[in-house]
Formats: C-alpha cells, sequence, structure tokens
C-alpha cells in the first residue's frame, strides 16, 4: 500500500481541504521534496474562490522550502537531505519557450495555439505543496540549494513572491533615478517597491491605504505614500511629479482601477508593468493610451522560476540587501491550512504572508 501524506486538496468552489492523499511517485529526472515550510498565495485564493480552474482532487500551493527526500535515477548533482527550493514555476530546460528565453511560458503550446503560465506547474497542472511532500519535476533546472546561513523563512518568498515583485520593476525596466509607482502594497506590491529600489529608482510612489502596508512600503523602499481613500492616486502622482509622471508604473493588484490608473501616471514614452492576476476582460481607455500614440509600452509577466534565478534572490536574501521577514506575518501547522486560509482570503488580522509547516 501506498505511504500516506497529508495535503491541501481543492474540492469544489470555496472549499479546499486538508485530506490523505499518496506519497508521490517520482521518475528519472525528478525529484521528491519534504516540505518544510510553504504558504498560501493570491492565486491560491483565487482557486479557492473558482476565479481560476483547476481540475478537483488537485494538492494546492506553488512555494516549497524543504529537504531532498528521494532523488531520481537521471538527477545528478544533488544529494539526499540537501535544503532546497524550487521556484513556483518550473522549467524543464529544453522547452521552445525555455530556448527562447521565456522559461515561465515552458510547455504552453498546445495544437490549437499558444497557452499562457505554462510553466506554472505546481498546483495548477499537477500536485502542488501544500502538502507533507511534493514532487518537483525537471529537478536538474528547478532544485535551488538553500544556503547553510539562512533560515527556511528568509527564503520562503523568493519562490513566487519575491520573484514576481522584482520582475516588476526588471520587466518595466527601471533604471537609475527613475521615478516609480507601484499600485497596491500587498506582498507581491511590497516586493515589487524593493525590487524598484534594487534596481536604481531614486523616487518610488506606493499607492495602498492600510497602515501596516504603508510602513512596510516604507522600510523597503517607497519615499511616498499615496492613500487612494483620501485622494484619486492619479492626481496625487500626478502632483508630487509636478505633472511629468512617472518612468514606470507597476499594477500589483489585478483590477481595471488600478491598471487604467497605472495607465494614467505615464509620462510619455513610459512603461506600465502589469504583476496582477486579472480575472475579468480588461479596457483600456481610449484617452489613456493616448489613441495608441504615446510610445507607450505595457508589458506582462509571470514569475520567472528555474535555479538560477533561485540563487539570485536567495543571494539577494543572504547579502541582506532586502529583509523579507516581515511579510511573514502569521503561522500555522498543516494541520490548520484550513483556517489558514479563512484567515488569508478574507485579509483578516493584518495579514500579509502566512508560513505553514507540516
Amino acid at each position: 500500500m501506498a505511504q500516506k501524506m497529508k495535503a491541501a486538496i481543492f474540492v469544489e468552489k470555496g472549499r479546499i481541504v486538508l485530506d490523505d492523499k499518496p506519497v508521490p511517485d517520482i521518475g528519472p529526472t525528478d525529484a521528491l521534496v519534504r516540505i518544510t515550510t510553504t504558504t498560501i498565495c493570491g492565486t491560491d485564493v483565487h482557486i479557492l474562490k473558482g476565479e481560476y480552474p483547476v481540475v478537483k482532487g488537485l494538492t494546492i500551493g506553488h512555494e516549497p522550502v524543504g529537504v531532498i527526500e528521494k532523488l531520481g535515477s537521471g538527477v545528478t548533482g544533488y544529494r539526499e537531505g540537501q535544503r532546497v527550493i524550487a521556484g513556483a514555476i518550473t522549467p524543464s530546460g529544453w522547452s521552445n519557450a525555455c530556448l527562447c528565453g521565456c522559461g515561465a511560458q515552458d510547455g504552453a503550446g498546445t495544437k490549437h495555439g499558444w497557452k499562457a503560465i505554462g510553466g506554472w506547474k505546481f498546483g495548477n497542472t499537477i500536485d502542488g505543496c501544500q502538502a507533507e511532500y511534493v514532487r518537483v519535476p525537471d529537478a536538474m533546472a528547478n532544485l535551488a540549494r538553500i544556503p547553510d546561513d539562512v533560515t527556511d523563512e528568509q527564503v520562503l518568498m523568493c519562490p513566487d513572491i519575491m520573484s514576481t515583485g522584482f520582475s516588476g520593476a526588471e520587466t518595466g525596466g527601471v533604471k537609475i533615478g527613475d521615478t516609480v509607482a507601484v499600485f497596491a502594497q500587498g506582498p507581491i506590491g511590497l516586493c515589487a517597491t524593493a525590487g524598484a529600489k534594487l534596481m536604481g529608482a531614486t523616487t518610488i510612489i506606493a499607492v495602498e491605504s492600510v497602515p501596516a502596508r504603508i510602513a512596510m512600503a516604507k522600510s523597503l523602499g517607497a519615499s511616498h505614500v499615496v492613500d487612494f481613500k483620501a485622494e484619486n492616486p492619479v492626481d496625487g502622482i500626478m502632483r508630487l511629479t509636478d505633472g511629468r509622471g512617472v518612468d514606470v508604473a507597476i499594477e500589483a493588484l489585478g483590477t481595471q482601477p488600478t491598471f487604467e490608473a497605472a495607465l494614467r501616471v505615464l509620462r510619455p514614452g513610459g512603461t506600465l508593468s502589469s504583476l496582477g492576476v486579472y480575472s475579468t476582460d480588461l479596457k483600456i481607455p481610449l484617452d489613456a493610451f493616448a489613441a495608441g500614440l504615446a510610445d507607450t509600452s505595457i508589458r506582462t509577466t509571470l514569475c520567472p522560476g528555474g535555479k538560477e534565478r533561485m540563487r539570485r534572490m536567495m543571494e539577494v536574501v543572504a547579502s541582506g540587501r532586502v529583509d523579507l521577514g516581515g511579510l511573514v506575518t502569521h503561522r500555522f501547522k498543516l494541520e490548520q491550512i484550513e483556517a489558514a486560509y479563512d484567515l488569508f482570503a478574507n485579509q483578516r488580522d493584518g495579514v500579509l504572508k502566512v508560513a505553514i509547516t507540516p
């Protein structure tokens, strides 16, 4: 009889429950990782609410920190017992998308055309990591060893939130001396704020209304905060930039109002870097888009993954250049995962991120 483990399973819209599942089998290029720490993402909440479709019975979660339990016969360069992370995005390393430099879209091609987010497998197309064990595919492309001098919780943001937030600044092309606006200071927006500072932005305007998130944004590099409940954020940002607008606007919430506001605050030739996950069609207002004549760029980004990306994220943590420890506001055991979802999905008690430990 197959060994059993506890896992958070999608049952139906509105229900993710903890139940027993078999410990995953692995193939020659896979690794079995025993999870020591993981977390819940906003995308998991989209799954819970039925806004993003996954099959019933799937184990949810895409942010694994753990220890190698077993290696496939074809995996070299690692050993059992090593502490590792894998990115939320697990590219194969050999697909057309990977070889074109876009590993996040690995496996996205179909005979009917292109489907985005193919590289996101954990908790999407294969069982994820809100469980005691997870199978990591293409282990040699995805397992990144954790430095001895950092804790599991210090690298918990690396697989997704940190990589995604930083990529908002990277894809937006933030340069030394830039002015950047970051719409919403949830976990991804906070990491985008930190990433913009690392890349050389000298004026970072955070759009937020929650006092604890405002304080966190300032600690991570925001030089100004516009409270969207106190004033129109477009007016506030244009006032702070003397009517010039921003070089880069990062949208980190995933709503029509924030996307539109990010477009409206751009200087001519500016870039809108979109990180939000949208659950409805977007509309581009004619005036904000200047009828298509403003030299504006709109860039979308899916979290970069793979072991080299994870190595770089952990180097940032280990160097002390960014401290994201404050993002973990609540801690739960895996047995409490349903309570953790209830807290996180309803954004109670000042929650930013939760740490889940089997």
